[in-house]
């Protein structure tokens, strides 16, 4: 299957276009991480991106990667969670989490047909 970085910037698109929440349900958010999230627009916007860029790779990288991605993020997720509702910290993890994120998926993009 031939990935292009036309088509990833389109699916990218198409998701941040619907999405209008955070990635798990804000009306049970419990946790201050995540209420801090559900409370901040530009934290929301990132958690939104985060998410559709882990499931864009989730399915395009081959087990090995999947596997390497899934520890990566709960690894990730854990760490947030020690932010609380510190909203710079969540800006700093998600700043960080994305620019991983993205050059992971321009990576990929570049290898072309695999």
């Amino acid at each position: 299957m031939r990935v292009t970085t036309s088509t990833l910037a389109l699916v990218l698109t198409l998701a941040a276009g619907s999405a209008q929440a955070a990635s798990f349900p804000c009306d049970k958010a419990e946790a201050p991480d995540e209420k801090a999230i559900c409370a901040h627009l530009p934290l929301n916007d990132r958690d939104v991106e985060m998410a559709t860029r882990f499931e864009i790779l989730k399915a395009v990288l081959p087990m090995g990667g999947q596997s390497k991605l899934r520890d990566d993020q709960e690894t990730w997720l854990t760490e947030r969670r020690t932010c609380g509702a510190e909203v710079e910290c969540l800006r700093t993890a998600y700043d960080a989490r994305l620019k991983v994120l993205r050059a992971v998926l321009g990576e990929f993009a570049k290898q072309g047909p695999q």
